[in-house]
């Protein structure tokens, strides 16, 4: 069980791979690993599309501002939330699915995070580093465009997975006490808590990045939402037929 948990706890962003392409059978072990993770009402709302393509890789690099991982890890897939799948079924029974619901734009999402986190815990236990690429959602359009993805399936995020070509240092997380609440939703000594991982994660930037970065968790989080984020996400998720209603 520690074994487990120290796995889990080692987790770092890989951002540079040993130029190895990983075999089929790893990345189909992978993605039976996904399947196997927990899913709404048995939904089985992801596909995984793997990039062989050069050029199609260079193209979504450039798309997620030029992470050139994107093009040099043993494997790159797009995980998709893909509701059409769930049609064809619908209509294979004799039914029509009602399109445009929250709850199945919901439930489709979180559906792919779970079986994602499922490969990335089976690639990590065999020595493989990943990094998640949610800059994808940068340009969904030119993503959806270059990978045929038909009405009812967006793009949720790239994963990258190859063998590791660095050894970073884990990235500090919160206290668990500013996570883990009793009963209710108590905020009352978080403060406290945040302040002590400004300085924490303070001093892990120095250390990562020689002194030339310094920044703290709260620093961080202004620039992320403090102001308009992907606002084209609304949109394009309608015209791929998640109305949100």
């Amino acid at each position: 069980m520690h074994e487990i948990h120290d796995l889990l706890r080692s987790h770092r962003s890989i951002r540079k791979f040993v130029d190895e392409p990983l075999a089929d059978d790893v990345v189909a072990d992978l993605v039976r690993s996904a399947q196997a993770a927990a899913t709404s009402s048995n939904l089985q709302a992801t596909t995984v599309i793997r990039v062989r393509n050069a050029e199609t890789r260079a193209r979504i690099a450039e798309v997620a501002g030029g992470q050139r991982q994107i093009e040099t890890a043993g494997a790159f897939t797009v995980w998709c939330a893909d509701l059409n799948r769930t049609a064809t079924a619908c209509g294979m029974a004799g039914g029509t699915m009602t399109t445009g619901m929250t709850e199945q734009f919901i439930i489709a999402t979180v559906d792919v995070a779970l079986a994602a986190q499922n490969a990335v815990v089976a690639a990590e236990a065999q020595g493989y580093g990943i990094c998640y690429i949610g800059a994808v959602r940068n340009d969904p359009q030119t993503v959806a465009d270059l990978l045929r993805l038909p009405d009812h399936v967006y793009p949720v995020f790239g994963l990258c997975i190859g063998v590791p070509d660095q050894d970073p240092e884990v990235k500090p997380r919160l206290p668990v006490e500013v996570v883990l609440k009793d009963d209710v939703y108590d905020d009352t000594d978080d403060r406290a808590g945040i302040e002590a991982y400004d300085e924490t994660l303070r001093a892990y930037y120095r250390t990562r990045t020689g002194g030339t970065k310094d920044s703290s968790w709260t620093e961080e989080m202004a620039r992320l939402v403090d102001g308009e984020r992907r606002p084209h996400m609304r949109d394009f998720l309608g015209r791929r037929g998640f109305e949100l209603r």
